[in-house]
């Protein structure tokens, strides 16, 4: 039995968009590139085929990559939780670090989703398992690769 990996409603909408683009857009583009460069001739020497056929390759696997992980995804679609101020999967969370007084905002989502450059962080970090089950107002203490961070939770968002 294969473990369910959980993704945001949001993520997996981008997952089938990459999907249906792959499918109905890249994948009968390389096929044609193909054709095209077949009918140029010797296939030992035509480098136009071989870069061909190694983007089919390519788009090919992410294909199967996508569908396997829509396939083991436990979708979560956080603005019909009752959590009640918990923080949970697929929540975003403002909070202040105690040290610097910055603001920060992360939303709490699935590995394949993590970016933190635009504020989202894996459930699997170290920050977001120190944040389950908090709520508004708790101040949370967590090590990181550069150190312990004290942050103290403003806000909890369900969107």
């Amino acid at each position: 039995m294969t473990t369910k990996v959980p993704i945001t409603a949001r993520g997996a909408e981008k997952l089938r968009k990459e999907l249906v683009r792959l499918k109905t857009v890249d994948r009968p583009r390389i096929i044609a590139a193909i054709a095209e460069a077949r009918a140029h001739g010797d296939l030992k020497e035509n480098a136009e085929y071989h870069a061909a056929r190694e983007q089919q390759s390519f788009t090919e696997g992410r294909i199967k990559e996508i569908e396997g992980k829509l396939g083991h995804a436990h979708i979560v679609d956080v603005s019909t939780l009752a959590a009640n101020g918990k923080v949970v999967f697929g929540c975003t969370v403002e909070m202040i670090d105690e040290d610097s007084e910055e603001t920060v905002v992360y939303q709490i989502v699935g590995e394949d989703e993590a970016d933190i450059k635009v504020g989202m962080i894996s459930i699997n970090s170290p920050i977001a398992r120190a944040l389950i089950a908090r709520m508004e107002g708790d101040v949370v203490s967590v090590t990181v690769p550069g150190g312990e961070r004290c942050l103290e939770i403003v806000e909890v968002r369900y969107e």
